[in-house]
């Protein structure tokens, strides 16, 4: 956990971007993004000649090779290790034209990364603000994995603070609820298709390494793990970068995190591929036939996106796959031929094992949509007996444009540090939802449906012409019926009357 000596220095600096001109917060982050990656390589490659030297063999891997790049510079005056103690002007004047085009041209080399340097822009407009952002990341022991993690964390926090930029992080609290709804597996092929800055992927990995120690103790599941688990698409250049470099930051090598337009593209080489997907997509507006994917209108006839990117977590997962993603709530309820079809189709076809609606103010300030959590299995031959529905309530903020804390840092998110209690699981619904959502095919199957979650059978929802919206289903509890004697209620209404008549006539008299 940063320390709040850290969290300071990085909001000096953030404050710092904005006073110098850049007051877009993706900007920020992609220059800081772009240090830390040169940071990483100049670590990797010291870590090979220590490596090298302790065992007298040559370089397994030279980054920064030796003599001069094409503007006449040494490539060891490129390493963060040299450059961040030179004065300001001359650090800049390194970092702008020689280290930004040195990134730019590892491209062709195959470096890891090196793909989404391509277009790499250094646009830190002064020696002075570069030089504190290089000494506050230098302070910062980038060799611990999880201060890495926590680091790059509170940055993309900020983004969500920085008004319609927050359409690309998803809360982390409920990144995590889904990622420990669907409890991930060392054998487990993970897919993002709207990775963004793959919070969900990095979710998933720090899952693996709290419940799954021993994979990295086998060769065969510790390269899996870095070079094989993992895969996220997105159309936007900015994103990619910090999702991949997110990952990195968080110890995960060569996850597959590329470009790709999931709606727009044909799939072939994606599907049946994954074991896996968690998502967050964004939900909004309508494609062109012409430009959506053929072998996503074969599963669905639409062009709302919403409908189509359920379409293709269907096509890329492999038989026997699960997912849990975030859908709007019209999914559940849309009363087109499409919506009806789709989650005809989820039923029927395949498994949905659960739908989790989430109060309206989980994304708030930037969205107040309602949302719900769709978890299901891809099996092709039905296997719907019965779905099980939770409404979350509270999530532990405020469900208002502050999303302040209702309980303390120990008591938040689905997996608390210690039970919590009757009240404050009136404040954090969450541990709940994992404790409910392990008892669906027992205990839970008894449950009415006036409770905060319940069951409802296959031959139900069918009736219901696919109907997914919780309150469909959802009975009110009524207050039981007042079976005091006739008199006795007179009576005491007889002196609530001559009450209120006193207070009047008192209420006159003052005035």
């Amino acid at each position: 956990m940063l320390t709040g000596e850290l969290r300071s220095k990085i909001d000096n600096v953030w404050n710092a971007f904005w006073s110098g001109g850049i007051a877009n917060p993706i900007e920020v982050i992609e220059q800081i993004t772009y240090l830390l990656f040169i940071r990483g390589l100049d670590d990797v490659q010291t870590l090979a000649e220590a490596r090298a030297n302790q065992f007298g063999k040559p370089l397994e891997r030279t980054i920064f090779p030796k003599g001069k790049d094409p503007r006449g510079r040494p490539y060891r005056d490129l390493r963060w290790s040299i450059f961040k103690d030179r004065n300001p002007p001359e650090m800049y004047e390194i970092v702008a034209e020689h280290v930004f085009p040195f990134l730019r041209e590892m491209a062709e080399d195959g470096t890891a990364h090196a793909e989404h340097m391509k277009s790499a822009r250094f646009t830190i407009p002064t020696p002075a603000l570069l030089g504190r952002v290089v000494d506050l990341l230098s302070d910062i022991p980038m060799n611990d994995r999880d201060t890495k993690g926590d680091l790059y964390e509170y940055m993309l926090a900020k983004i969500a603070s920085a008004g319609q930029n927050g359409q690309f992080r998803t809360p982390r609290h409920i990144i995590r609820l889904m990622v420990e709804l669907m409890a991930p597996t060392p054998k487990d092929i993970i897919c993002d298709p709207a990775v963004g800055t793959a919070g969900f992927l990095v979710a998933a990995g720090e899952y693996l390494r709290d419940h799954h120690p021993g994979l990295f103790r086998d060769k065969k599941s510790r390269d899996h793990f870095h070079n094989g688990m993992f895969h996220g698409f997105d159309f936007d250049s900015t994103m990619l970068r910090i999702g991949s470099m997110n990952m990195q930051l968080h110890g995960i090598e060569a996850a597959d995190i590329r470009y790709k337009d999931s709606l727009s593209e044909e799939h072939g080489g994606d599907a049946d591929a994954y074991s896996l997907i968690l998502a967050n997509p964004p939900f909004a507006g309508s494609l062109d036939y012409e430009s959506t994917a053929k072998d996503l209108q074969k599963i669905v006839k639409t062009k709302k996106t919403e409908l189509l990117f359920l379409a293709l977590f269907l096509r890329l997962l492999k038989p026997g796959g699960r997912a849990a993603v975030i859908v709007p709530d019209g999914v559940l309820f849309g009363s087109s031929k499409a919506h009806k079809e789709l989650r005809k189709l989820l039923v029927e076809d395949h498994k949905l094992d659960a739908v989790i609606k989430l109060p309206s103010g989980v994304f708030k300030p930037y969205a107040g949509v309602s949302t719900a959590i769709l978890c299901f299995t891809k099996t092709n031959s039905g296997g719907t007996d019965h779905v099980w529905f939770y409404e979350v309530k509270a999530d532990g903020l405020s469900l208002d444009d502050k999303r302040q804390k209702l309980l303390e840092d120990g008591k938040l998110g689905p997996v608390p540090e210690t039970p919590l209690s009757a009240e404050e699981h009136e404040k954090n619904n969450l541990p709940d939802v994992l404790t409910r959502w392990a008892e669906r095919n027992d205990a839970e199957l008894k449950r009415p449906p006036t409770a905060q979650s319940f069951c409802v059978l296959k031959a139900e929802i069918a009736a219901a012409d696919y109907d997914l919206s919780l309150n469909r289903y959802k009975e009110v509890e009524h207050e039981a019926e007042d079976h005091r004697p006739p008199k006795k209620i007179i009576s005491e209404l007889k002196k609530l009357e001559a009450d209120i008549t006193k207070g009047l006539e008192e209420l006159e008299a003052m005035l």
